[in-house]
């Protein structure tokens, strides 16, 4: 373990949303897991200011409609849950690859929830005719997301 990844987050046509750098940290079946740390501060529209040196252990299943951040402040106290729903993401040459889908779920420290970005999937599922299957497998991504919270099944079990 420990190779070093891209990670690309990708819109419905192809092109590259964000990018950034992990490390391996996992493999278990379909599960990668990695570890990703900011080297620069970002400004979020949803998280606010994400902080250098915030890390996030990121969980992407090969074969879910969903992966999993969970941000840490610089400190290591933990920040909130960050969920994207997603097409399931190729690996190949050392690249992670996923089509955003633009619902977010995010579970913050203090256990408040929100479902993010609804209308920029409405827009896009239009704009891309993403069809009926696709809308059906993201309403089941959604789904999931918020069983796996409710019974705080892993990844949603960590205590800190």
């Amino acid at each position: 373990m420990g190779r070093h990844f891209t990670i690309n987050s990708l819109r419905y046509d192809g092109s590259v949303k964000r990018s950034w750098q992990c490390k391996l940290i996992r493999e278990s079946g379909t599960l990668l897991e990695f570890l990703g740390i900011f080297d620069h501060q970002v400004t979020h529209s949803h998280l606010g200011q994400i902080f250098k040196g915030t890390f996030s252990y990121e969980y992407y299943w090969l074969d879910r409609c969903y992966n999993v951040f969970r941000f840490h402040h610089p400190d290591g106290r933990f920040r909130e849950y960050y969920c994207n729903i997603n097409l399931p993401p190729v690996v190949g040459n050392d690249v992670l690859n996923y089509v955003d889908l633009d619902i977010d779920i995010v579970l913050d420290a203090a256990g408040k929830l929100s479902i993010l970005d609804e209308d920029e999937f409405k827009a896009n599922a239009v704009t891309y005719d993403y069809g009926e299957a696709l809308l059906k497998r993201a309403d089941a991504a959604i789904s999931d997301v918020l069983a796996l919270i409710k019974n705080r099944e892993f990844p949603f079990n960590y205590s800190g």
